[in-house]
């Protein structure tokens, strides 16, 4: 399948665009940060920030771009990239996808950016993509990230208990989403 770029999208402060090469080395200055770990459902294997290496970078790289892209965006903050942000497992038949996104960046976080982000991809999953349902799975512990999937519309329909084995102890995933008469009014 040919690779397909995704369309760059704008928000306030966020530039959501295709990926390429040089994020490999701006996501090996980002380095590892063991908070971030925990949020991903990682167990860090320090309690300070880690570098990452140039060929882990580019084994990211070489992850992040191997499905058609065309939901799949590098997200930019003041002119510089920080994360990551996706609409995947999308099933045409049944317009759902499940959406992911990830700030790499310690510095980026608590600034309403996954807001902004979030409700960015959202317009586009709606009303470019047309899907009816958009929904994700977050670690039961990440309050940031629900707070902000939250103010963006989704609703908690659930939690897979013990579903994630992070750092010797069980922790539940919470499932939420949002429907498209739901994203409507938040337009």
């Amino acid at each position: 399948m040919a690779h397909i770029e995704p369309p760059t999208l704008e928000t306030p402060r966020t530039r959501l665009r295709p990926f390429r090469r040089s994020d490999i080395a701006d996501r090996a200055a980002l380095g590892d940060d063991p908070d971030i770990i925990r949020m991903f459902g990682g167990t860090p294997t320090a309690d300070t920030p880690q570098p990452l290496t140039l060929p882990a970078a580019e084994a990211w790289f070489a992850e992040v771009t191997a499905d058609n892209g065309a939901t799949h965006w590098a997200v930019e903050y003041a002119g510089r990239f920080i994360g990551t942000a996706r609409l995947h497992a999308i099933v045409p038949a049944d317009r759902r996808a499940r959406y992911a996104i990830g700030i790499l960046d310690p510095d980026g976080l608590g600034l309403g950016l996954g807001t902004e982000i979030t409700l960015a991809v959202l317009q586009h999953g709606f009303e470019v993509v047309n899907l009816h349902r958009i929904d994700l799975r977050v670690l039961e512990y990440n309050h940031r990230a629900i707070r902000c999937y939250r103010r963006c519309g989704f609703v908690e329909e659930g939690r897979e208990r013990d579903a994630a084995l992070v750092g010797g102890r069980w922790y539940d995933d919470v499932m939420m989403s949002i429907l498209e008469h739901e994203w409507r009014p938040m337009r």
